[in-house]
């Protein structure tokens, strides 16, 4: 008799939701794998390619898509689609293959999501990639100063005072949720909320109108993985493990389950590492997160680089001990 998968979905965007995504896949016979991907990124080559064809960010969800790739990530999908970028090629410069690929393919397609889907075939990848909204928009966020900024290449690379943070984001119009991320959520067993940036790739992924009623509206078990250092360069989001939990519920309707903090050994090499990428630790205060399910497990490289191998463990063993 065949078992039936469990559904789990991954809201975010960037290197967080794509390392979430490689540790779900490692459990692909058991998994029913979906994400659903900010898509109001304005920086680098996705905000280039916005302006020169009209079109919606490629960055964040091609990333999505060939992490579920069942080739090999590192040393194959990143390469060819992502990391190395056209050169000396004139208007393509700095592009991405993956990037371009979208671009043309919805252009001959005539529909962004079947490009998507292009790619998920030519990747072969185990699992499906929704954007969050296929409708234009900015990240608008209002400041702790009450000064607004838009665009999340401000927001993630911000030129204000750094004591400044960010009271509410919100999106600029506001954009409906594509109609099959929504079904997607509300079906629902387990929805995980990925490392990386909080503002800018996490909370900006369930900002559509529909997105918090479908959560609402689900059963899933609510799961929160902060990481354990924040960039003291990037975006202006909370220090503490309490804070990024308390800040992502404010978006949402209901409480987090289960946090899962990497509590890998904080060494003297480690930390020298993380100073020279300009990261700073998150403060582990779990005296301030009474009632919350608590997964203190390392799940990091001894480079400093995030284990998608380990994560993978730690994801098996949570969702199927419920």
């Amino acid at each position: 008799m065949k078992t039936k998968k469990t559904n789990v979905v991954v809201f975010g965007g960037g290197n967080g939701t794509a390392l979430t995504l490689r540790a779900l896949k490692q459990h692909a016979d058991i998994f029913n794998i979906s994400a659903v991907v900010t898509m109001s990124d304005s920086g680098g080559s996705s905000g280039r390619l916005r302006k020169e064809f009209n079109t919606l960010p490629t960055g964040d969800i091609m990333r999505a898509v060939i992490s579920l790739s069942q080739y090999g990530y590192k040393k194959g999908m990143k390469n060819v689609f992502y990391k190395n970028r056209f050169s000396g090629v004139g208007k393509f410069d700095g592009h991405s293959f993956g990037n371009m690929f979208l671009v043309l393919a919805e252009k001959y397609c005539g529909d962004f999501v079947q490009a998507v889907r292009a790619l998920e075939q030519a990747v072969e990848a185990g699992g499906t990639v929704y954007p969050a909204s296929i409708e234009l928009c900015d990240l608008k966020a209002e400041l702790s100063n009450e000064d607004i900024i838009f665009g999340e290449h401000h927001i993630d690379d911000p030129t204000y005072d750094r004591s400044i943070t960010i009271k509410k984001l919100s999106l600029e119009p506001e954009v409906s949720a594509y109609p099959e991320s929504l079904s997607v959520i509300e079906q629902a067993d387990y929805i995980v909320f990925s490392p990386g940036s909080l503002h800018a790739s996490v909370i900006a992924s369930i900002l559509p109108k529909g997105i918090y009623e479908a959560i609402a509206n689900s059963k899933a078990h609510l799961i929160h993985i902060p990481g354990n250092i924040y960039s003291n360069k990037k975006e202006t989001g909370p220090t503490t493990l309490s804070g990024f939990v308390h800040t992502l519920e404010s978006y949402l309707p209901r409480k987090i389950d289960t946090v899962v903090f990497n509590s890998v050994r904080r060494t003297k090499k480690r930390l020298d590492i993380y100073k020279k990428h300009h990261c700073e630790l998150i403060k582990h205060d779990v005296e301030n997160l009474e009632g919350y399910a608590i997964i203190n497990k390392s799940f990091e490289h001894a480079n400093a680089d995030l284990s998608s191998e380990k994560l993978a463990h730690i994801l098996y063993d949570l969702i199927q001990s419920k």
